[in-house]
């Protein structure tokens, strides 16, 4: 029973890993190849807590369901969630410590975040985000900009072939309130009926409602409504509800914006995107590329969040999904490996105080080093294979007073060489 036990204490839960060696070393060198391209963009570091109080995260806000979230007390009895979405702390942040201003802020960050939904099986429940906010900008510039960081991140990360999907949250809330649907509920399920293409379904609801002949026609047609520059007009044709029309032709602009930029390639246009996230409240968008069927990048406009926290103030983000972005680079043969740059140094125990020597040089010279006293019990060749399992990339062995064994690993080999020549 004892062993048992002890066996189960190894494992994780469902829906979290453990991420170590060579896998963590390339995910970490993702996230600070990513990371500077959001410094390079201007944007500055913020901090969230990983929980936060569950009201930050209610069904007002707009963000995950309470369902999904993981819930437990603090010693007050507040109800803590652990967070699901960064975008409401960082909006809670912005009305908290920039009240005052006026100009925009830019802020970004680094993350996890944690979803407790059943319907995730096989896949992760906590998932690192490297993000970036843009808030006291309502312009369409300011959707440009955050549309060009999403993808030249995606390409510094090393992607070849990606598309960014976008549609305008505001097209489809206007349809909805000029049909008359006012119930949440039956709002929330005509947005998964359309997120997953189900027409029957999408017919089902809209014939027990009262609304003209054309706009039943764009709602049964919604979620076909997606491809290049030309779905926009095509779909202007079918409403002539004014914020639905506005909402298209803030998307063509957008995309001329694009061209500016020289990334309008890799951008198309989806009028049935619909966000899990109803704080959304211009577009939003989703990149999506080979090797997993999730998106690897999401965002959107969220003008009316920030108010909830006391600052009225327009806003825009973007979230990388590392996670997701990792798999696919993967699966593409992409992903970039951090190459081998430690040296592991062995010495036998009467030679300590020259291996230390050379430890420290080495360091005072920004090389890893690893010191090791040899084991009497273990041959070279059991050095060499730990140094390959540990992705180390050479070996000094120290023997004697005058010279040193170098291993090389990549390229196994081995010579000898003078102590002196390692310590100039």
């Amino acid at each position: 029973m004892v062993l048992i036990m002890k066996d189960k204490l190894l494992h994780t839960p469902e829906g979290v890993r453990d991420i170590y060696n060579s896998e963590c070393a390339t995910k970490l060198m993702l996230q600070s190849n990513l990371h500077h391209v959001l410094g390079h963009y201007g944007f500055r570091d913020i901090q969230t807590p990983s929980f936060e109080f569950f009201d930050i995260f209610s069904q007002e806000r707009g963000t995950v369901a309470s369902k999904d979230m993981y819930k437990f007390f603090d010693r007050d009895g507040n109800t803590l969630v652990l967070r699901p979405d960064i975008t409401p702390p960082i909006a809670r942040c912005a009305a908290k410590y920039y009240k005052e201003e006026r100009l925009p802020i830019r802020l970004c960050y680094i993350g996890n975040t944690f979803i407790n939904n059943t319907s995730y099986q096989g896949k992760l429940k906590e998932v690192t985000q490297l993000g970036a906010e843009l808030i006291n900008d309502d312009s369409i510039e300011a959707d440009a900009e955050m549309l060009a960081l999403t993808i030249e991140c995606l390409i510094q990360s090393g992607l070849k072939e990606f598309q960014v999907e976008i549609g305008d949250a505001d097209f489809f809330r206007s349809l909805v309130e000029e049909a008359g649907f006012w119930d949440e509920e039956e709002i929330s399920n005509l947005r998964q009926l359309i997120a997953k293409k189900n027409i029957f379904g999408v017919e089902e609801i809209i014939k027990a409602k009262d609304m003209r002949k054309e706009l039943k026609e764009i709602f049964l047609k919604i979620s076909e409504l997606f491809g290049t520059l030309d779905i926009l007009a095509y779909a202007k044709g079918l409403t002539t509800n004014p914020r639905a029309v506005k909402a298209i032709e803030r998307l063509e602009k957008l995309y001329e914006i694009m061209k500016e930029y020289g990334y309008e390639n890799y951008v198309s246009f989806d009028l049935g995107m619909l966000s899990q996230y109803n704080y959304y409240t211009g577009i939003i968008f989703k990149a999506y590329t080979y090797g997993t069927g999730d998106a690897v990048a999401t965002g959107g406009r969220y003008d009316n969040l920030v108010g909830q926290f006391g600052k009225e103030a327009p806003a825009i983000g973007l979230a990388i999904v590392i996670d997701q972005l990792m798999l696919a680079l993967s699966r593409q043969k992409l992903l970039q490996e951090p190459e081998a740059q430690d040296t592991l140094i062995i010495y036998q125990k009467s030679y300590r105080k020259q291996a230390i020597a050379l430890a420290n040089h080495f360091r005072m010279d920004a090389i890893n080093t690893i010191l090791q006293k040899s084991n009497d019990e273990l041959k070279l060749e059991d050095y060499l294979s730990y140094a390959k399992r540990m992705n180390i990339g050479g070996i000094l062995y120290l023997d004697n007073d005058t010279e040193i064994k170098v291993m090389d690993i990549t390229a196994g080999t081995m010579q000898a060489a003078p102590m002196q020549e390692f310590l100039q």
